[in-house]
């Protein structure tokens, strides 16, 4: 069973419009509670958002969902963060400056941080094209490059660049996807995305073929 996090912000019609367009059920997770490994009615769970960095983050804090997220990764179960997902992945953001001397700090459960586009109009806003590494799981099946959907003023950058498993370019070459072990993430839109989204949801949530 697939579980939506809903905590407070995000694309959630949209991502539960689009994995039933793929024939798969999905529910609501309601409560933090839901996701304690071990107890959790889920086997996967999608984590899409959208908006600022820190609000997105202190939204985490406040509904109790930080910690068991962080569990749930830690504890290798299977993870899909979309646009604001993937950015909380990681350490640190340059849309959220320190607070009291001390940077605002994301999930930190993969190494690298945030940054924003140099020399640019942002937010970056429409089709871009993406480029997959041969080893991802997500882009199976997809032929190689494509077009999806995206809208973001910054961009990850992991410190380890294994992690990065898809490209795409604006101003700079940026990471528009992360996998290690059973944690997926993207920064584009896949429920926005057309065929290739729909495709690529179908590859983490049933299998590629």
């Amino acid at each position: 069973m697939i579980g939506v996090i809903n905590y407070g912000a995000g694309n959630l019609g949209s991502v539960m419009n689009a994995l039933g367009r793929i024939g798969v059920k999905a529910y609501f997770v309601n409560e933090p509670d839901e996701l304690v490994p071990g107890k959790s009615p889920y086997e996967k769970i999608i984590f899409p958002g959208d908006g600022h960095f820190a609000t997105a983050m202190k939204a985490l804090q406040n509904t109790g969902y930080e910690n068991v997220i962080r569990e749930w990764i830690y504890a290798d179960k299977p993870f899909l963060g979309i646009c604001i997902g993937l950015q909380l992945l990681f350490e640190c953001s340059e849309e959220a400056p320190p607070e009291a001397g001390r940077p605002v700090q994301g999930l930190s459960v993969l190494k690298g941080n945030v940054r924003l586009f140099p020399g640019v109009k942002v937010p970056q806003i429409g089709w871009n094209r993406t480029v997959p590494s041969s080893k991802s799981r997500l882009f199976a099946g997809l032929g190689g490059a494509q077009f999806f959907y995206y809208i973001h003023s910054y961009y990850v950058i992991p410190d380890n660049a294994e992690d990065s498993v898809a490209t795409a370019d604006y101003s700079v070459e940026f990471c528009a996807a992360v996998e290690r072990s059973a944690l997926c993430a993207v920064q584009f839109h896949p429920e926005k995305s057309g065929a290739p989204g729909l495709k690529l949801l179908e590859n983490w949530a049933i299998g590629s073929s």
